[in-house]
């Protein structure tokens, strides 16, 4: 990462954690084992903590690695990209209410049929649409505010994770006549399917921020701001 400082290196780090931390959250909780083992409560209250991860590290991502909201001048690869992340911190907040609501409601009701999580259609629509930004913003890399701010195999990542969950949402979809989901199979395994993208793309990027980071202090470039 060129002209890395130590302290955005230090956020940028804490922003891949945090993305891989919570779809980590997310792909435990939609294995149908660990829903067994662990009951309906633990279950939607492992869901709720791993939004909480992806809030705080969205909240990184807009606000604290180097993004600046777009100004009259800004290029159309840094104004997708700030829009990318600032849609996707929304579509954050979004699962955080999911998240909250079915974890209230298994408390409530811990016995009760369809308690479980499964991501909503709005903050779905909300990650396809960041991912869609993001795979725009990364098509002109080198017109970042860092050409390592988005890369192909994290976007790309991404955009199939955010597929994967908008299968799971329809999936999920109640039909009135049953009270019964469109296809149990289709929401689980979407919901699996996708965090299990969202952990791989984080996991690159921290890696690769550690790769750059070391570079860059091995020939004497890791003194740029933030």
């Amino acid at each position: 990462m060129s002209q890395a400082a130590p302290a955005r290196v230090r956020r940028l780090r804490r922003e891949a954690w945090g993305f891989a931390i919570g779809s980590l959250c997310f792909l435990v909780g939609a294995l149908p084992w660990y829903a067994g083992w662990a009951g309906a409560v633990w279950t939607n209250a492992t869901f709720f903590v791993g939004s909480l991860c992806f809030t705080a590290a969205a909240f990184v991502q807009l606000s604290l690695s180097g993004r600046r909201p777009p100004r009259g001048g800004t290029n159309s690869a840094d104004r997708a990209d700030w829009w990318a992340a600032a849609v996707q911190f929304a579509g954050t907040l979004l699962f955080n209410v999911s998240t909250a609501a079915a974890l209230a409601a298994a408390i409530a009701r811990p016995d009760a049929v369809g308690v479980g999580w499964r991501p909503d259609a709005w903050g779905s629509v909300a990650f396809l649409v960041s991912s869609t930004l993001a795979v725009v913003a990364t098509r002109d890399r080198g017109r970042l505010w860092d050409r390592d701010a988005r890369t192909w195999h994290g976007t790309v990542l991404n955009l199939v994770g955010s597929l994967a969950f908008g299968v799971s949402a329809i999936g999920a979809y109640v039909l009135p006549a049953t009270d019964d989901p469109l296809s149990e199979p289709w929401a689980n395994g979407g919901t699996a399917i996708g965090a299990l993208c969202f952990l791989v793309a984080a996991l690159l990027s921290r890696r690769s921020i550690d790769r750059d980071a070391a570079t860059d202090s091995l020939h004497g470039t890791g003194t740029g701001t933030i």
